[in-house]
């Protein structure tokens, strides 16, 4: 099977019933997406797979064969895309384990609605929990990167 990752091609031969966060995590080594609660309830393990966020918790990698997934080491470089730098700029994360899903979760909402209303942003945020409460800071972060990125 062949996956796309991050801008990179991957075969994998393995179990096509795996959640792609196992294969993320385990197999490629990229770490930065996290397990929350493996019922796809919380957030903390979103991706993007063409340009849609996506629980890899309970995605299987078969469903994402020819794919682009994007995770969150994946969406720059340099860790410097706008909402990256709005995060660090209002000092966002308590404990930081829910803010590479906030970021990819936000991420997606910007790029197709790059001007979204309140209730759009709080609906598209929603179904990512914070255990610290950092509700504020992440929609104000939010803000502030399509104050940056225009």
């Amino acid at each position: 099977m062949r996956l796309h990752v991050n801008g990179r091609p991957h075969k994998f031969s393995g179990d096509r019933d795996m959640p792609l966060l196992w294969y993320l995590r385990d197999v490629l080594g990229l770490t930065g997406t996290k397990y929350g609660c493996g019922a796809a309830l919380c957030g903390a393990c979103t991706v993007h797979q063409d340009g849609l966020a996506i629980r890899s918790c309970v995605t299987p990698v078969a469903a994402v064969e020819n794919s682009e997934i994007v995770t969150i080491e994946g969406l720059s470089e340099s860790g410097d895309h706008v909402l990256q730098r709005a995060w660090v700029e209002l000092g966002v994360p308590q404990c930081g384990y829910c803010q590479a899903g906030q970021i990819m979760q936000a991420a997606a909402l910007l790029a197709e609605s790059p001007d979204p209303s309140d209730e759009e942003l709080e609906g598209a945020m929603s179904g990512n929990i914070c255990r610290c409460g950092a509700y504020t800071r992440i929609k104000a972060a939010i803000r502030r990167a399509q104050d940056i990125g225009t």
